[in-house]
């Protein structure tokens, strides 16, 4: 029997009905995207704010009236504009009047402190911010510190339907959803810029391969990097996803936009797909359980791309009970591994399909998704890679050789959604490409069928008395205790083994535990080598804005505390 390869694409074979293996890609920019959503679907909601609905032609008219206040400043091709904004109608705005007038975005995480702002306003050049008013003045007092020249901050207010917009006034600050911001100059309101400035038709002209934008990455190795997207990369993803969710309607659909927009996967999967497709987008600004479930009762998203810790979220929110999640076509996960029993759950309570992924900033950022339109899902696997997207699992020590289907690696990934490379980092992006190949830092393998698995990040594996254990092996047998809610297994340091495994475990509301109990739950689940030496109960796990668990807090704490028993 011949041996199969990477080279062999055997995941080509378990393709989706009617997904091709290569898409035959339309060279257009994502602002060609909303255009077009507006001529064939003028009237239908784009973007649904606690109620208050744009539609597409609205949309598009605010988009044009800021590209004109852009130009009106002299923002030219190339400039950078950043938006410290969280899921709001002018965030999505502000994005596609940038692209318009052939800028490059920079999108910021609103929950940032000033320091790590200032890193990312001065690495990429920002001349311009789109913000809040509750972060304005901070903004402004920041402002002499980089190259940003004007301010226009929005308020949660600003877009709300009656009664709320009458109330708001009322309680915003009361309740620190909204902020006075100091007068300064060059800074203004968002409602007063949008009023001040016509439309316009300009749309500069630009490559494909130009930059759109700098994602800058979780810094999770250091300073954030600001990762090159091209609109190549931005557009051809969009098309990518288009033809592997082939059962949606263009026109017909309505997402809960929840992933935060300034991370890569939310912009790619629940703004820029959305708009490509016609959809009304709803907006949740503070995705957690209750939140959730309200958006799913009231407004009925047919398409849910979320995180795990949000799907657990909902699961474990007593109103799950009595919400109807049956709107639900398909769901997408992805950021972190979804445990077995939160798929199964969620999916038989909605009656829907949850696809994982995966993928990275530095991909734009989907490589991989499990079939949706038919093919074969393999529960705990990331998928298969998307069309167009070559993979491949590389021997850890050298880099180079590729290992036998089967046997673990670190992922390599290549295809037209692949980054530039890192802004003013040469060195970081000659060692994260090769001939085209990302190098993911992510240990993985590959089945026969081209099914990929994620073992673990390569920096999270744990050495325990010479063995290779993967955290996650550990985390999805705690998740199938029924006291635990969310669980985060890490290497803490050990007098024999050099490492061995400690759990952090937040248990269901109203539940008990002792550590012993869950060492013991581990025994004849876990090889002893993998056995947990301590669980610590915790109220809450350290997570980023997209609600992925920081693993990297938790053993950043632990090692701190080594360091002060040190020094004691």
């Amino acid at each position: 029997m011949t041996e199969t390869t990477y080279q062999d694409k055997p995941w080509l074979s378990s393709y989706g009905e009617g997904v091709p293996s290569h898409v035959d890609y339309e060279e257009i920019f994502l602002t060609d995207f909303l255009e077009r959503s507006v001529s064939e679907f003028p009237d239908n909601p784009a973007l649904n704010f606690q109620g208050f609905r744009l539609s597409y032609r609205e949309t598009d008219r605010m988009v044009k009236s800021v590209a004109a206040w852009l130009k009106s400043i002299g923002v030219e091709k190339g400039d950078r504009v950043a938006v410290l904004l969280p899921n709001v109608i002018p965030c999505l705005v502000a994005y596609y009047a940038i692209m318009r007038v052939g800028a490059i975005c920079v999108m910021n995480n609103p929950l940032y402190t000033d320091r790590e702002l200032l890193h990312q306003f001065n690495d990429s050049g920002a001349r311009v911010l789109f913000t809040l008013d509750l972060l304005a003045d901070r903004m402004t007092a920041l402002r002499s510190k980089t190259s940003i020249k004007e301010i226009v901050y929005t308020s949660i207010g600003d877009y709300l339907p009656f009664p709320k917009s009458l109330l708001f006034p009322l309680v915003g600050k009361r309740k620190k959803l909204a902020a006075d911001v100091a007068p300064a100059p060059d800074v203004m309101k968002w409602k007063e810029m949008v009023a001040a400035n016509a439309p316009t038709e300009f749309r500069e002209t630009l490559s494909l391969d130009d930059v759109a934008m700098y994602q800058y990455t979780g810094g999770t190795t250091g300073p954030a990097k600001g990762v090159m997207l091209t609109h190549r990369n931005l557009s051809f993803q969009i098309q990518q996803a288009s033809v592997w969710f082939s059962e949606f309607d263009r026109g017909g659909e309505c997402c809960i936009a929840a992933l935060p927009w300034f991370h890569i996967f939310g912009l790619t999967c629940a703004l820029n797909y959305p708009v490509s497709m016609g959809w009304e987008m709803v907006l949740v600004p503070k995705p957690q359980g209750p939140q959730l479930l309200e958006t799913i009762s009231k407004f009925r998203p047919t398409y849910a791309p979320l995180v795990p810790t949000m799907y657990i979220g909902m699961l474990n929110d007593p109103a799950i009970d009595r919400t109807d999640l049956s709107s639900i076509k398909g769901c997408f996960s992805g950021s972190a591994p979804l445990p077995l029993e939160v798929t199964k759950e969620f999916e038989r309570r909605s009656g829907s399909v949850i696809v994982e992924g995966f993928g990275m900033t530095e991909s734009s950022p989907v490589t991989h998704m499990n079939p949706f339109s038919g093919g074969k899902r393999k529960v705990g696997s990331v998928g298969i890679p998307a069309p167009d997207t070559e993979a491949r699992v590389v021997d850890l020590t050298d880099g180079e050789t590729d290992m036998p289907v089967g046997e673990v690696g670190e992922l390599f990934v290549r295809g037209p959604q692949v980054m530039k490379g890192y802004h003013n980092r040469p060195d970081a992006t000659a060692e994260s490409l090769t001939d085209g190949w990302l190098h993911t830092g992510d240990i993985a393998r590959m089945d026969e069928e081209g099914y990929f698995f994620i073992v673990d990040r390569k920096k999270d594996m744990i050495l325990s008395g010479g063995y290779n254990v993967y955290p996650r092996d550990i985390d999805e047998v705690f998740y199938e205790h029924p006291k635990v809610q969310e669980v985060c297994s890490i290497g803490v340091r050990h007098p024999h083994r050099g490492e061995a495994v400690k759990a952090f475990v937040v248990l269901k509301a109203g539940e008990s535990a002792t550590e012993q109990e869950m060492i013991d739950f581990c025994s004849d689940k876990l090889a002893k080598y993998k056995w947990p030496v301590a669980v610590e109960f915790r109220e809450a796990l350290p997570k980023s804005t997209v609600g992925k668990i920081l693993r990297k807090d938790l053993r950043e704490e632990e090692e701190g505390k080594s360091v002060s028993a040190k020094g004691a």
